[in-house]
């Protein structure tokens, strides 16, 4: 949901996804008097239900960024409230709401001095929202954590998780870093009740044993399920699960060639018929739920689901005639080759000519020949105002000239790891790059150190696949899935992505989420780069601390990174 309150000189705006809401607010300078300006309080009042009758709760957000001079007694990690050390920034992220809640944010210019400060109630301005339900009609997006280092886990949990424990989904760590996503999992496979459904599944890693669990329990309801696994990466781990929880009669190696049999896909029938697909980025593996930062999306239409299931029936490959008598899974079928599923998916979904329409989801899978990767750069160079790009390993080289252009179009990118293209893609401005990184103890003034939870030693931090080609206006266009838009996620790997557009709730819920990943980790990765440049120079006094004064307020006016985020995230004032 969206929603904006303008004023006569201040503005804000809203946009809520389900756990996340994105603030965002504008001022006329020639109306507002910015001269003694610190910063701003916001204020969030909870309320129980959408008629907003009864308060629940009502009290000022808090950061972790304060001034240099003020409490300085505080243990690092304490949270601080923006009444007293604000804001100051034109954007805000509360990752702390919840799902299908009514919420009002009261945002307070504050003036004054650090410790001498005056919110100015009289200058106030209010918006009202409601954060989206974890279902929808037709998408349910659910986003883990992905934040092991950062300074709630470090506060909430500063004791490590015990060997014995991590794969147990109660523990209240692991329910702290899945955040839903296994329980939705969970759900998903728990909707097949009885033997007029199926499950059909392609998983790349398949070795967590409560997700196991839950598709054993489907058999014992006599729910039909089939279960193709990758075999050339993953075969032993997948094996050992599938045999430990009693699944091997209904599931079988992805074996043909040595590319990734990369999906994470599940699709739901009813009757024979698809009704549901679950897809994403997620892996059913410990560190895929609880670990790096993952997606899992499901889609309840009939279309798009049958599309799933005929990729998945083309990866099964049945053999005919069906051999007679009770056969195991693994001995109905035969590995198609790598040129015939090339052949078939550009037939069935072949990359669209230009935009998809208006309204629609559109299903691309792989192996498949063409330049996909060339068309998802064209959509992205098509951006009026913002992409946000989100990679785990690489940056193809289609992407490079977008990414390199000078252009006022804000294009931020997140990865995992440092692209080797990092001094290139940031030679225009507008382009904000960030890959992971914690922090390590004394790097950043009143901050904790940050500990990883080790489950994901090759990918620690970023694991979604996605972009944004304007979320924030009418017409976005959200790109997920498993593919790593890398040229061997086209042309070997099995993948599939889904392209919606003009679906502002989807993008809404991704928006928040990739900023809420992006700002936690730029902060950490800013980090890493001032301390590497204070050993040659010697720091700049207050580095790491809000200003005492209003001298932060140009920076976010004018031929500026920081003027255009404000223009574009807050966008036209209400008439």
């Amino acid at each position: 949901m969206r929603n904006k309150h303008s004023g006569a000189s201040l503005s804000i705006r809203a946009i809520a996804g389900n756990h996340v809401v994105a603030l965002a607010w504008d001022l006329k300078r020639d109306q507002f008097d910015t001269t003694h300006l610190l910063g701003f309080a916001v204020e969030r009042t909870e309320f129980a239900t959408p008629a907003r009758q009864n308060v629940v709760e009502r009290y000022f957000l808090r950061g972790i960024k304060r001034f240099e001079d003020k409490d300085k007694g505080l243990p690092a990690g304490t949270p601080v409230p923006t009444s007293e050390h604000p804001i100051q920034s034109f954007q805000w992220g509360d990752y702390s709401a919840k799902p299908s809640t009514a919420y009002t944010y009261r945002l307070v210019p504050t003036t004054g001095a650090p410790k001498a400060l005056t919110l100015r109630d009289d200058l106030a301005i209010s918006v009202d929202v409601e954060t989206e339900p974890l279902h929808g009609a037709v998408h349910s997006i659910f986003f883990n954590r992905g934040a092991a280092g950062s300074q709630a886990y470090a506060r909430e949990f500063p004791n490590p998780i015990p060997k014995t424990k991590t794969d147990d989904p109660t523990l209240p760590q692991n329910v702290w870093l899945s955040r839903g996503l296994y329980e939705a999992l969970v759900e998903f496979i728990g909707r097949a009740k009885d033997s007029t459904f199926a499950l059909r599944a392609a998983l790349y890693e398949f070795h967590f044993d409560p997700i196991g669990a839950a598709f054993k329990a489907a058999l014992g309801r006599k729910v039909d399920v089939k279960i193709l696994y990758d075999d050339p990466n993953y075969g032993t781990p997948n094996r050992t699960m599938i045999n430990h929880v009693g699944l091997s009669k209904v599931c079988a190696p992805r074996k043909s060639g040595g590319a990734q049999k990369h999906n994470k896909f599940i699709v739901l029938l009813k009757n024979g018929k698809p009704i549901e697909v679950w897809t994403g980025s997620t892996n059913i593996s410990n560190g895929g739920i609880f670990g790096h930062s993952n997606v899992g999306h499901s889609v309840r239409n009939d279309q798009v689901a049958g599309q799933y299931l005929a990729y998945w029936n083309a990866l099964c490959n049945p053999i005919q005639p069906p051999p007679g008598g009770a056969k195991p899974f693994s001995d109905t079928r035969t590995d198609p080759g790598t040129s015939g599923l090339v052949t078939r998916n550009n037939q069935a979904n072949p990359t669209p000519p230009g935009n998809p329409a208006n309204g629609s989801i559109t299903t691309l899978f792989s192996p498949r020949a063409g330049a996909t990767l060339q068309w998802y750069a064209d959509r992205m160079a098509k951006a009026n105002e913002i992409v946000c790009f989100m990679v785990a390993f690489t940056l193809a080289e289609p992407f490079e000239p977008f990414l390199e252009a000078d252009s006022n179009v804000l294009r931020f990118v997140l990865s995992d790891k440092q692209l080797k293209q990092g001094p290139l893609i940031t030679k225009d401005r507008d382009v904000v790059y960030a890959a992971g990184a914690k922090f390590e103890k004394g790097e950043l003034p009143n901050f904790l150190a940050e500990k990883l939870t080790g489950r994901n030693p090759n990918v620690p931090y970023i694991h979604d696949k996605f972009m944004l080609i304007d979320p924030l206006g009418d017409d976005p266009t959200t790109v997920t899935g498993s593919a790593n838009f890398s040229p061997s996620s086209q042309t070997s790997n099995d993948e599939n992505m889904l392209i919606i557009r003009s679906d502002q709730r989807v993008a809404d819920v991704y928006f928040g989420e990739f900023m809420r990943l992006f700002d936690h980790l730029y902060a950490r990765y800013l980090a890493k780069k001032i301390k590497a440049e204070q050993k040659k120079t010697k720091p700049k006094k207050g580095a790491g601390y809000l200003r005492p004064d209003a001298s932060w307020v140009a920076d976010h006016f004018g031929d500026s990174t920081k003027s255009r985020r404000r223009q574009y995230f807050h966008g036209a004032w209400q008439a």
